[in-house]
């Protein structure tokens, strides 16, 4: 049967820029009523205070959602994360009878023997899937026999607050290296956008910037 191989991606589904700052001035501003000092420039100085004294509770009330395109593995990691709310693709729902599609593991190499062994792999389970289909099994049943690499879109929105909690977790070096391979560019992302959130959170730098998986844009 044929198979599709595909590398991850991110999609940011909102803007990012200094109004998610400025309209967190404007809420924290309020626990202290001291609207009036808010001017030019200041939302960054004082979220940047908020998180020094750890008034983290100040930024949930904003979030950010990104739809992953990553395997069905690291969606189980993803989801463990309980102040969220997510939206994936359903194995039980979803019918593949067609190509099947899987997310490539970059750590073999495409030339090695590793990766020839996957890639039957995953040809065998698809073959074993369509065959259950043609017997008249409906997807729930048949779904049992694709892999943890099947590909999976699922869509993620956290807080902010949750966002430094994931990226913690997902960009250590201590994570497992598929997790690494989107939470680490959304991180970069973020950095490049709000700096004053998120530049105190370190990630594994040594992680092959090559393997990164593309990000883009989509707004609604």
């Amino acid at each position: 049967m044929e198979i599709s191989i595909v590398d991850p991606q991110v999609i940011i589904q909102d803007e990012i820029n200094e109004q998610i700052l400025k309209r967190i001035e404007k809420y924290g501003r309020i626990c202290y009523k001291s609207e009036k000092r808010i001017s030019e420039g200041s939302a960054a100085r004082f979220v940047h205070n908020l998180l020094i004294r750890g008034h983290e509770s100040v930024i949930e009330h904003e979030k950010i959602t990104v739809i992953y395109i990553t395997n069905r593995s690291t969606t189980h990691e993803i989801v463990r994360h309980r102040i969220a709310s997510y939206s994936q693709e359903s194995t039980r729902y979803c019918n593949y009878q067609g190509q099947i599609v899987f997310i490539r593991p970059y750590y073999f190499p495409q030339d090695s023997k590793e990766y020839e062994i996957w890639k039957e792999a995953m040809a065998s389970a698809a073959h074993a899937y369509r065959a259950l289909l043609l017997l008249g099994a409906r997807p729930e049943q048949a779904r049992g026999v694709l892999p943890g690499d099947l590909k999976s879109e699922i869509v993620v929105t956290y807080n902010l607050r949750e966002w430094r909690h994931f990226f913690k977790l997902r960009c250590s070096p201590q994570a497992h290296p598929q997790i690494r391979q989107i939470a680490i560019p959304t991180l970069l992302e973020f950095q490049k956008k709000i700096p004053v959130v998120f530049d105190d959170i370190a990630y594994d730098s040594n992680f092959p910037a090559a393997e990164y998986a593309g990000v883009t844009y989509a707004f609604f």
